[in-house]
């Protein structure tokens, strides 16, 4: 079994594609914030979070995969809001309708969270890039 050296280049990159995972994720929550009936007439939308998972470096500087990765995407079993509105299509019959588990302040949040991350992901992938540039600079001399 070959390992090979852990590089920044791919963790960088392991970091960006989980976080854009992470800000589709959340503009879905966002766009269906007020959903009451979902495609498959199973009730409201239900919050969906990304489950990353990180790898272990050895002392040594080695590793099979470095990085980030997402595990899953899992549902935010929480309860749903119920509001009474009698005249809603979705209404039941007590007059309550049933709105996503989705609160927009802790999606914002969440957003900011990701988009810093995915920033800070590019930031090391492009400093990477100017490092080698520069190292081949110097062995052009």
């Amino acid at each position: 079994m070959r390992v090979e050296r852990i590089s920044a280049w791919d963790i960088a990159l392991s970091g960006i594609r989980a976080q854009r995972m992470r800000m589709n994720i959340i503009a879905n929550n966002i766009a269906n914030a007020e959903t009451t009936r979902t495609e498959k007439g199973g009730g409201p939308y239900r919050r969906q979070m990304v489950l990353l998972e990180g790898y272990e470096i050895g002392k040594s500087g080695f590793s099979k995969n470095a990085g980030v990765n997402v595990k899953s995407i899992i549902y935010d079993m929480s309860p749903f809001k119920e509001v009474y509105e009698p005249e809603h299509p979705d209404a039941n019959e007590q007059g309550i309708v049933k709105y996503p588990n989705i609160q927009l302040a802790n999606e914002m949040a969440d957003l900011v969270s990701a988009q810093r991350a995915y920033e800070a992901n590019i930031a090391t992938f492009i400093a990477h890039r100017q490092i080698r540039q520069r190292a081949l600079e110097i062995l052009q001399r």
